[in-house]
């Protein structure tokens, strides 16, 4: 029987704060930025989300792991974050779907995950300074070597994390929010579109989506060339999710560069970011990032307010003249929405051509599904290809 210094977890930050707890998951140590995360629900969302690449995520609701793990709610192929952290994880799974639990989850996917801390301190925290590199160890319970490992870890700023996430080679994908992994032939007679998505860390969610509005889609690795792009002559290119700095990855955006004009564009999240570069725009770092299921996002086209889900760190930088928003080197590329909780850019589109991007995250799992129109509109410009569609929300 293990003692309770056997189950002993540190975290550690840069800043010299370090917090002990009780270990669930995996033993080991790793570092990443520290962040938080503000969903009530859809940890395991979260935690199979790529984009959380090179990260230690916090939950900011208390009870996390209640209702168990189940494959079907998976966001990718595994976890890629680098440690968890709950105030406290449920010794109980209660749900009919639920094929897991939250402490073997972790331990398969070789995650650390500490309970038993102060959550709400460490938010506030990472509010006041800003996120923070740090580690997680089981290993080593020295306070200051650990954070002195957290201070001469890399962080994110400036590294490709993109090509640690993105897939290996290309591939079609044919499942639906329906479930089964292959089609069958009669749905495949009634595809509308040919979808590729760039995979810079895509969540599953957003390819069945695309399955749903009848899409044929097939993935493509980051590192794919524009010609690679054309030479499968599709109808558009999806442009995904992904982790840490986009200045860390100008391969992707010279790719988008070259595909600006020759194909419609949707870009989510990473994919709004490197399309603001590929625009000649610049992106930031903001001080703690939006992560969570309830951020507040205009559509300044219409007025109207969507309850967001969110999961970045950087933003695309924005001017403003005459009342209006475009991305700052860019006056051709409008601003279409905007964060109402601190007024950044959430979403823009090109006056002409038939390219758009959003910040946050349409396609929800988890989350509210409020932004879900905005595939329609992807839908309604390939139908189109000259510029941007102007549809109704359905």
């Amino acid at each position: 029987m293990k003692s309770i210094e056997d189950n002993q977890v540190k975290l550690a930050l840069e800043d010299g704060m370090v917090f002990s707890g009780r270990r669930f998951g995996a033993e080991g140590e790793m570092d990443g930025e520290v962040i938080f995360n503000t969903g009530m629900s859809g940890y395991q969302e979260v935690l199979s989300d790529p984009s959380y690449k090179g990260q230690i995520v916090a939950m900011t609701y208390p009870l996390i792991g209640n209702y168990g793990v189940s494959p079907e709610d998976d966001e990718s192929r595994g976890l890629f974050l680098t440690g968890f952290v709950v105030r406290e994880r449920s010794k109980i799974s209660s749900n009919w779907r639920a094929e897991n639990e939250l402490d073997s989850y972790l331990r398969e996917n070789n995650v650390v995950g500490i309970e038993g801390i102060d959550t709400r301190l460490l938010t506030s925290h990472i509010r006041r300074s800003g996120a923070l590199k740090a580690v997680i160890s089981t290993k080593d319970m020295n306070d200051q070597s650990l954070i002195e490992k957290a201070k001469n870890s890399p962080g994110l700023v400036g590294r490709d994390l993109v090509k640690e996430v993105t897939c290996s080679q290309a591939y079609e994908w044919w499942q639906g929010t329906e479930g089964g992994n292959q089609r069958s032939e009669d749905s495949k007679k009634k595809t509308k579109k040919h979808v590729v998505v760039l995979d810079c860390g895509v969540k599953y969610n957003i390819l069945r989506e695309l399955v749903n509005y009848g899409c044929k889609v097939t993935v493509m690795p980051a590192s794919a060339k524009s010609e690679e792009v054309l030479a499968l002559t599709p109808d558009g290119l999806l442009l995904s999710n992904g982790p840490g700095d986009p200045e860390g990855v100008p391969y992707v955006a010279e790719t988008v560069r070259q595909l600006i004009g020759k194909i419609p564009i949707f870009g989510i999240c990473l994919g709004h970011q490197m399309l603001g570069l590929a625009f000649g725009g610049k992106t930031y770092k903001l001080k703690f990032g939006h992560h969570g299921c309830n951020h507040p996002v205009k559509d300044v086209r219409t007025g109207k307010i969507a309850i967001t889900v969110q999961n970045h760190g950087f933003c695309v930088k924005m001017k403003e003249s005459k009342g209006k928003y475009y991305v700052d080197g860019n006056k051709d590329v409008e601003v279409t929405h905007i964060n109402l909780n601190d007024g950044t850019c959430e979403g823009l589109r090109h006056k002409e051509l038939p390219v758009f991007s959003v910040q946050f995250h349409p396609e929800a799992a988890p989350g509210p599904h409020d932004a879900k129109y905005l595939f329609n509109e992807f839908m309604e410009i390939m139908k189109s290809r000259k510029g941007y569609a102007k549809t109704k929300r359905s």
